[in-house]
């Protein structure tokens, strides 16, 4: 390729081989100096163009990786949430199954009280109070060595306490239906009991004619004693035998002052010769309760307290009810 030199013009020739013939390209001066320019132009573009993309590339990728930095600050942050989580949630099932076991003993207790009322039932009367004594010590002193607790560990604990729960709910349902049945008996049979003549009805022990034949104090011919006389100091409280309706208080020649009282089962109580009585016709007395003061009212030899009990409309030995 030779470069002739003219008027302001270029001419360059192109030989491609000797097969073909050279080429001439004519180009003026001007355009020679304006392509190489606007070549160096474009290729600074170019790297202009590629810097821009490059900045941009690179901030995005800071950007990216500050939000990876986030999300990583905050998965931890959430790991470590859940963490302490789950340790409340682990305390949380340890104190379940801890009240768990304390109710279902609880439980167990309300149950054994249930068959000693069956049991009292039963028995229709027993004397004296049981009394049970039920201690739950406080947790202020506590130690012992410290052992992790695995996650498998917590779930059965877990299933366990629900299992407990499972079995006190099951004996709340049972004791719903029975208890209330259970208390009316026993309800019932203690009104029994109490409303036998069971209780010594004199301060005084002393037994001065017994129930049956014997000799009159008054003419001295064989007679039928009713009851027993138990004599005392006069103005000594007088107790009713058991629990009942007071169906007379009254005065009477042979009899003096005195008080019937009406208990389950067809049983009466007498109290004669008083020298005063507490109650009226209609009232409810208590086992044990005053009712009356002892006299020397009526056919009598002196300060006594003439007791019977009548059973069915018959007069009954009164010893062994009140013995």
């Amino acid at each position: 390729m030779k470069i002739k030199r003219g008027k302001q013009r270029l001419t360059l020739l192109v030989l491609r081989d000797a097969q073909h013939s050279a080429k001439q390209v004519h180009l003026s001066r001007p355009l020679m100096i304006a392509v190489p320019a606007a070549a160096i132009l474009s290729i600074s573009s170019l790297i202009v163009s590629m810097q821009i993309h490059s900045a941009r590339t690179i901030s995005q990728l800071e950007q990216q990786l500050t939000l990876k930095s986030l999300e990583s600050l905050q998965m931890e942050l959430t790991v470590t949430n859940k963490e302490e989580a789950i340790e409340r949630l682990n305390k949380a099932v340890i104190q379940l199954s801890s009240e768990a076991a304390q109710t279902k003993t609880q439980m167990q207790r309300v149950k054994e009280l249930e068959l000693q009322l069956q049991q009292f039932i039963q028995k229709h009367g027993s004397s004296g109070d049981e009394t049970s004594s039920l201690t739950n010590g406080g947790n202020d002193h506590v130690g012992g060595e410290y052992i992790a607790v695995h996650e498998n560990e917590m779930l059965n604990l877990a299933e366990e306490t629900k299992d407990d729960f499972e079995a006190i709910r099951n004996m709340i349902k049972t004791m719903e239906a029975h208890i209330p049945r259970t208390l009316d008996q026993a309800q019932e049979t203690q009104s029994k009991r109490e409303g036998n003549p069971t209780r010594w009805p004199t301060v005084s022990k002393r037994l001065t004619s017994s129930f049956g034949y014997r000799t009159d104090p008054f003419n001295g011919r064989s007679a039928y004693h009713a009851g027993i006389d138990i004599a005392g100091e006069r103005g000594d409280p007088v107790f009713a035998a058991g629990s009942g309706i007071v169906t007379a208080a009254e005065r009477d020649g042979s009899r003096g002052q005195y008080i019937v009282v009406k208990h389950p089962n067809g049983l009466e109580t007498w109290y004669m010769h008083l020298d005063s009585f507490d109650v009226k016709t209609g009232d409810h007395v208590e086992q044990g309760e005053a009712i009356g003061k002892l006299g020397n009212t009526g056919r009598s030899t002196g300060p006594h307290l003439h007791f019977q009990v009548v059973k069915n409309n018959q007069t009954v030995n009164p010893l062994p009810y009140v013995r």
